[in-house]
């Protein structure tokens, strides 16, 4: 019986991932040049190098493959690059500069010289409409057609591609905002158009209109690229499924991705963290921290008892986006961030990355500063004739050359401005850690550092010295672990409801209303999409009637049917305060929010990936000169996939693959577990 498939497709600054898993559960791992003009192409590039590794054509790897999840950087990057659809707001009347006054306060409290930030919709397409619907969702003023059809006129005038309604608490009642939206499709088909209530349907303004409004600022920008994605698979013989992951770690439809595009913003870096849970579930470790070096980025995530933290309020690009997310940290630190001089004639790594293209000197594609890459084959890390298993050479002697000019500037030599360059990188995304971790008042020392993406291996070792952590895993499939870890979750739908009353948590009869309306809408968006297992899980945002915050509340643990409900949710509130700020005041009032439903749609699970096969011990096939510590080594290497189950490699040592390469540093102790990664000891402080 012929193999079937499932693929899942990371696209990244500078390589886009794919990978395959078997039905007999063998894993398969091609990598293709990204395409930032249109991403689509670089996917199917990828599948192309799939089909090749397996022996197919790309019509038969299509036909047998049972679905593909993608993850795409389409929003994030329209975020970044002010490259987004022209958009416009529709209002209330004498509410346009909510999103520009934001919360009153600045990024930087104590910088008094920064300027506020640009709005996404310029002022002049920020249009009031006369109509006002009061909190407890009495209509005080109906909505003027009139005043309404004169904001019609300008969006047509305008010219604009999209279009974000945001009436006042319309998270109550969104009558207002849905007769709005219909007149604004009815006069203008085929726009883009979103309503702040169908993308967060809860209190506090500026986090609605935000989130709305970078809905529509990237939606046109995702819904184009998702249908050219569509085409493009089409065409090449596929109709199955296509999934896309989600900001919140799960997956959904393209068609709910392009209604919600906003969700799309943190899609890449969620298939890792989606990956580090798939592994904790394995028997690598209940805690870890993700540590995703790719290209252009560092992305960074903690897993804690087996759980990914989940979070709101997210910052992409200066936009709020407060839908629920995975709480993942980016640092511009990446193996195409460059080497330069600062202003302080100090020598400085990133933000500014050679991407894709023209990508690091040694690329040989035109770049002519020296990135993190071009340092690590300077100093002999990686080889240049097996990078990306040959299918690539690199150019050493151009990237030493480069450093020869950065190094003249700083009056010291190519090798220790390229060891400068690598060190300087590992102390950047050493700091990215402390965000996400000390600041956040967790010891990253009890923590495993799963180190994958194609240049995490390179300063695992070293990042994790600089953190006094002790023990590191790097998957076999390192390179394309976000892809992999796609493939291992599961159809995600949050939904979010305020309930915000005159006080306190609501009767038993009351919460179980509330949440069960929820649940009934939310099952039957999921049954739209597929027709397996659901299940579902309850949270809530809860604050003391004192306080100006909320804090998220898990409830899947409650009893649901028994009596008593009121009062285990108001503890569940108790404990979670304490939890988080060491002391709970059981006397006062608690107040609930916003209810909150996941509905998970079940997908079949994933065959297990064969570990290490071999049962030998295999020596290294070559002997490599490196520098380390200012001094030169002859380091031997290892074959990544030739390490038998349970072979230990000490190092200085170099264990190297067709698409990722690990740095193991004296004293280093790494051991092959044959679930198929690499456990990596550090030796003990001092």
């Amino acid at each position: 019986m012929s193999a079937t498939y499932r693929i899942g497709v990371d696209v990244g600054g500078t390589f886009t991932d794919v990978v395959c898993v078997a039905s007999d559960g063998v894993t398969t791992l091609a990598k293709a040049s990204s395409t930032p003009a249109d991403q689509s192409e670089g996917v199917v590039n990828g599948l192309g190098v799939l089909a090749d590794r397996l022996g197919l054509s790309l019509k038969d790897l299509l036909a047998r493959t049972e679905r593909i999840v993608h993850g795409t950087t389409v929003a994030t990057n329209a975020l970044l690059e002010r490259k987004g659809a022209k958009v416009a707001m529709l209002t209330t009347e004498g509410h346009r500069d909510v999103i520009e006054m934001r919360e009153g306060l600045k990024p930087d409290r104590y910088d008094l010289r920064l300027p506020a930030a640009p709005a996404l919709v310029p002022r002049s397409l920020r249009l009031p409409v006369r109509e006002r619907i009061r909190p407890e969702g009495r209509v005080e003023i109906a909505l003027d057609k009139a005043s309404l059809d004169a904001a019609i006129a300008t969006l047509k005038a305008e010219k604009v591609e999209a279009v974000a309604v945001c009436f006042l608490h319309s998270w109550r009642d969104d009558a207002h905002e849905r007769a709005a939206a219909e007149a604004v499709r009815a006069a203008m088909p085929g726009i883009f158009v979103t309503t702040s209530a169908e993308v967060l349907p809860q209190i506090k303004e500026f986090e609605r209109f935000s989130t709305a409004c970078v809905n529509a600022y990237v939606g046109p920008i995702v819904s184009r690229y998702l249908a050219r994605l569509r085409g493009r698979l089409s065409d090449a013989g596929y109709d199955g499924n296509v999934f896309v992951i989600l900001s919140h770690g799960g997956v959904a439809p393209v068609e709910e991705a392009a209604r919600l595009a906003a969700g799309t913003a943190l899609s890449g870096p969620a298939g890792g963290v989606a990956a580090g849970v798939a592994l904790a579930e394995r028997g690598l470790g209940q805690d870890l921290i993700t540590f995703d070096v790719g290209g252009t980025s560092t992305d960074i995530a903690l897993v804690q008892d087996g759980e990914a933290a989940l979070g709101r309020g997210r910052t992409v690009a200066g936009e709020r986006i407060a839908l629920e997310s995975l709480d993942i940290v980016t640092l511009g630190a990446g193996g195409g961030s460059i080497g330069h001089v600062g202003a302080g004639g100090t020598l400085q790594v990133g933000p500014r990355s050679a991407g894709a293209v023209p990508g690091p000197v040694a690329y040989g594609q035109g770049g002519t500063e020296p990135a993190v890459t071009d340092a690590n084959l300077v100093l002999g890390y990686l080889d240049p004739g097996n990078f990306l298993g040959g299918a690539r050479k690199l150019d050493r002697d151009g990237a030493l050359r480069a450093f020869e000019r950065l190094g003249a500037t700083l009056g010291i030599d190519a090798l220790a401005t390229a060891e400068g360059v690598h060190r300087l990188a590992n102390v950047r995304m050493a700091d990215g850690i402390r965000v996400a971790t000390v600041r956040r008042g967790v010891d990253p020392r009890d923590f495993t550092l799963l180190a994958f993406g194609g240049a995490a291996g390179l300063h695992a070792s070293a990042v994790a010295r600089e953190l006094g952590m002790r023990k590191v895993a790097v998957p076999v499939f390192a390179a394309g672990l976000s892809a992999w870890g796609m493939l291992h979750t599961d159809l995600r739908y949050e939904m979010a409801r305020s309930e915000l009353g005159t006080g306190g948590v609501p009767d038993d009869a009351a919460l179980r209303t509330i949440w069960a309306g929820l649940e009934q809408e939310g099952r039957a968006r999921v049954a739209t999409w597929f027709g397996g297992e659901v299940e579902t899980k309850r949270a809530a945002d809860m604050r003391y009637g004192e306080q100006v915050f909320e804090i998220a509340v898990p409830l899947e643990h409650l009893a649901w049917d028994a009596p008593g409900l009121a009062g285990r949710v108001a503890e569940a509130f108790h404990e979670r305060h304490e939890s988080l700020f060491t002391y709970a005041l059981r006397g006062e009032e608690v107040v609930l929010v916003n209810a909150r439903l996941a509905v998970i749609g079940r997908l079949p699970p994933m065959p297990v990936p064969e570990g290490a096969g071999r049962t030998e011990p295999s020596a290294p096939f070559a002997r490599r000169r490196a520098r380390l510590g200012g001094a030169e080594a002859d380091l031997p290497v290892f074959d990544f996939a030739a390490l038998a189950a349970g072979q230990e490699v000490a190092g200085p040592a170099i264990v190297e693959s067709d698409t990722t390469t690990v740095l193991l540093l004296k004293g280093d102790v790494a051991r092959m577990d044959g679930r198929g990664w690499l456990s990596v000891t550090l030796p003990e402080e001092g």
